[in-house]
């Protein structure tokens, strides 16, 4: 009698924890850090079954997957700028200055990017990451 409530409280805490991660943030981790765009349905009927069956949990998956912009979906568009031409934007102190990046970005691109919204998510860098690119860091 013991084992089957054991399963079924797994079962229980399993659907609690899935909802509580959001699940545009946990199924497409690579869509994170979107400001805006179309909201994907499959991500939004995830999120409105949490809320069928667990109200505030399902909240805050909404809530999760709007802040980190999981809900939205891929334009399709991708584009890259070679390091050579970042470097400019990099200080003697090894800091980005935000408004050389978005002029670099800009005159590469053709699109200004919203460096100062504070959506963006900024990631650090490391030595390895630096040397890989061929550039040598300045601090």
């Amino acid at each position: 009698m013991r084992i089957p409530q054991r399963l079924i409280g797994g079962a229980v805490a399993a659907a609690l924890v899935t909802q509580l991660t959001a699940c545009g943030t946990l199924f497409w981790p690579d869509r994170r850090g979107q400001i805006e765009g179309r909201i994907d349905p499959v991500v939004a009927a995830l999120d409105a079954i949490g809320i069928l069956f667990y109200v505030i949990p399902g909240l805050i998956a909404f809530g999760v997957d709007f802040a980190t912009g999981a809900i939205y979906l891929n334009d399709g568009k991708t584009a890259q700028v070679s390091p050579e031409k970042l470097q400019p934007a990099v200080g003697r102190d090894g800091k980005v200055d935000n408004l050389k990046l978005q002029a670099i970005l800009e005159s590469e691109l053709g699109r200004s990017l919203p460096l100062d919204d504070p959506r963006l998510i900024q990631h650090k860098g490391s030595v390895e990451q630096l040397a890989m690119y061929g550039l040598k860091p300045a601090a």
